[in-house]
């Protein structure tokens, strides 16, 4: 168990999750409550971050719908082709498009 820089406390070990579900661990003292991440699990969280790889794309007015270009990354990726059908999920935050 570490000691607090602040209080000189006893540092107790947590598990967290970022908003993207990534998982690590930090301190928080039992004295003042000061918390402090260790260098390196910043560095995994920073490597993970890196591997969820967003793409930011626009909607466009197709017809009464709305359409959405997939990044060719992500085609070649999944092997999606033209007419190739796909299934989306509505989720509590999101959607969730599933090939099949």
């Amino acid at each position: 168990m570490k000691n607090c820089t602040q209080c000189e406390g006893k540092m107790k070990e947590h598990t967290a999750k970022t908003p993207e579900n990534i998982s690590y661990n930090y301190y928080k003292c039992q004295k003042c409550g000061e918390e402090i991440v260790a260098m390196n699990q910043l560095h995994k969280v920073a490597d993970k971050y890196r591997t969820l790889k967003r793409y930011q794309v626009k909607l466009s007015k197709w017809g009464l719908s709305l359409g959405l270009r997939i990044p060719k990354e992500l085609v070649e990726y999944y092997k999606l082709k033209e007419e190739k059908k796909v299934v989306i999920l509505p989720e509590k935050k999101g959607i969730k498009i599933i090939t099949e």
